[in-house]
Parts: C-alpha cells; structure tokens; sequence
C-alpha cells in the first residue's frame, strides 16, 4: 500500500488509514530506542555511570528543537513529547540499573564466607 499525503486524502478514513501507518512507524521506532536505551543502561552499570545525564537530555533536546523547526513542526511539541519520553527512559534505566545493583549485593552477602 503506498502512503497519501494529507492533501491527497480524499475523507477522514483516508487520514485515518495514513494516521495509522505513521502511529506503526513511531511505535516500531520507539522499539528501536529502546533496545539502545536498554544497552545504554547495561554500559553504565558497568562504568558505575548514572542514569540520569542532564548536559545529554539538553543536547537531545536542542537537537530536536531544531530538526521540528527545519519541517515546520511545533517545537514545542517535539520538547514536550522527549521530555515524556525521556523522563520514562531514564526511570527505566534507573530500575534496570538499581536491580542489578540489588541483585549484586545479595550475591555479595549469601556467597560462601573465605
């Protein structure tokens, strides 16, 4: 099936079907993100790094300010939508992270004593 643009859309279930399509995209994208979100974590429990990089959220951040600016989208959408997004991933790196942790100190405590 190819894809219309807005323009080309003859009625609402035209919008609809082309509305559905992008949604696919974005969720299949955002899958992509998180497997290297999910990386991201596992290299920082390694380097005792934190989850939470504040220079690094701010980069994301403008950069993607001034890609929405360049297509004519909402800057401010864009910033709302990451900061959502962001704030989840970095919980979920902070969980992931703090598991590990956990985890590693009960090995720590019921290993054999020398």
């Amino acid at each position: 099936m190819t894809s219309r643009t807005p323009a080309n859309c003859n009625d609402l279930s035209d919008v609809r079907v082309e509305i559905d399509r992008l949604d696919t995209a974005l969720v299949d994208l955002i899958g992509e993100r998180l497997g290297y979100v999910e990386r991201a974590w596992q290299i920082k429990l390694t380097q005792n790094a934190e989850a939470n990089v504040p220079w690094r959220n701010q980069q994301v951040i403008d950069r993607v300010r001034a890609r929405a600016t360049q297509r004519g989208v909402p800057p401010e959408l864009c910033e709302a939508l990451w900061r959502q997004m962001i704030g989840w991933f970095i919980q979920y790196e902070e969980e992931k992270l703090r598991g590990e942790l956990e985890a590693k100190g009960s090995l720590n405590q019921t290993g054999p004593k020398p």
